[in-house]
């Protein structure tokens, strides 16, 4: 069963604008799925295939001519060469939707999209599964399930062992990507790496403390840092600030783009594990992030969304940005309201009296209700909050 993606109906809409559409994400995350089911009658390439690629590089003009009525190039920074002669191409004949591209690493391709093909192509992000996409698969379940589960496609898709796939992910897909990118001369410490910011979840971003942890510089840990977010690994949330006389914590914080990957990486098993682990609310917090951030990349734009946090220990979890409004959550995994889960909402609705209309507390329990300017609502329904 092919899940419809809620990216789907933003694609076919700009291919009908721009002669160009690329989409990235990482690994596994579905994206030669949707492009083959969205354009099943264009020949479809696979740039890792090391002869597709020869035979590409060899003769790229003659390659490219076989666009009709379209044509797919898979992984397309395997042969980043190629831009170049798709953009003389779409200079000639700028024909809406004539390439599709997808690509795995994030600032390796947009430095060769920007290079070559700016203004001609509109770039989406495709993530791992939303809520929403997953209920097409499965049950409602716990959350405690979904979170061990994750959202990568193949996971639900093949009904595998989540632990496995994740430990197989990791080795096979993370591990390869990063040693043809970076040169890693102890694996053994990157890996260490990657365990600890599992362990920071939700957490200011800290290199120097990362640092003395791991037993590498902090310029080391900034540069896999910048590896994680290119492969889609690692998000960093950054803070929301404006002139305001605070002290405001200007350093982001870190999560990951799919909590099952996440779980995995703290060795975290079963749902009773989960249930009793101190970090199942930063896991939660992260789940939720995540699908406010699918919602806006389903439409193909930036996420706007940002946290609050200043030297007094105020803080607000998320804050969405649209034009000059501010729409605050506050996120817990509790199932019961207190209403101490209100005191960031107040405190940041009193700092910007004029930019906040409403706000949210997310939550694991299912009963909702208004709470004066704000609004209790489970976590299901964190994405239907925003705009676009």
């Amino acid at each position: 069963m092919i899940v419809q993606r809620e990216m789907n109906f933003a694609i076919m809409n700009l291919a009908k604008q721009y002669p160009v559409i690329t989409i990235t994400g990482p690994r596994q995350s579905g994206k030669t799925t949707l492009v083959k089911s969205l354009f099943s009658n264009y020949n479809y390439y696979s740039l890792e295939d090391p002869d597709i690629r020869e035979l590409a590089l060899t003769d790229p003009r003659a390659f490219l001519k076989k666009n009709n009525p379209g044509l797919i190039l898979d992984e397309i920074q395997r042969a980043p060469d190629l831009l170049s002669y798709i953009q003389g191409i779409v200079d000639k004949n700028p024909k809406p939707g004539i390439f599709i591209l997808t690509g795995s690493h994030q600032f390796e391709l947009m430095n060769s999209i920007n290079q070559s093909l700016s203004g001609r192509t509109v770039v989406f992000k495709l993530l791992p599964f939303s809520l929403s996409e997953l209920r097409e698969l499965t049950k409602s379940q716990t959350v405690e399930k979904s979170i061990l589960q994750g959202f990568y496609p193949g996971v639900h898709h093949r009904k595998l062992d989540f632990t496995i796939a994740y430990k197989n992910y990791f080795e096979t897909y993370i591990q390869r990507d990063l040693r043809e990118m970076i040169n890693i001369k102890d694996l053994r410490l990157f890996n260490k790496f990657v365990r600890l910011c599992a362990g920071r979840i939700g957490q200011i971003f800290s290199a120097s403390s990362l640092s003395n942890e791991v037993g590498v510089s902090a310029p080391t840990i900034n540069s896999w840092i910048s590896i994680l977010e290119a492969s889609y690994i690692i998000l960093l949330l950054e803070p929301y600030y404006e002139n305001i006389g605070k002290r405001i914590i200007k350093s982001p914080k870190l999560y990951f783009y799919d909590v099952g990957l996440a779980s995995y990486l703290l060795g975290i098993e079963t749902e009773i594990q989960m249930e009793r682990d101190p970090l199942k609310g930063n896991l939660f917090e992260n789940l939720v992030l995540m699908e406010l951030v699918k919602k806006r990349f389903n439409k193909g734009l930036e996420h706007n969304l940002y946290f609050y946090r200043d030297s007094n220990k105020n803080e607000v979890d998320i804050i969405y940005k649209s034009g000059r409004r501010l729409i605050p959550f506050e996120i817990k995994s509790s199932e019961t309201f207190s209403k101490s889960f209100l005191k960031g909402l107040n405190y940041i609705n009193k700092l910007f009296p004029d930019k906040i209309e409403k706000g949210y507390v997310v939550y694991a329990g299912i009963i909702e209700h208004e709470l004066g300017e704000f609004e209790l609502i489970n976590y299901e329904k964190a994405n239907e909050t925003i705009d676009y």
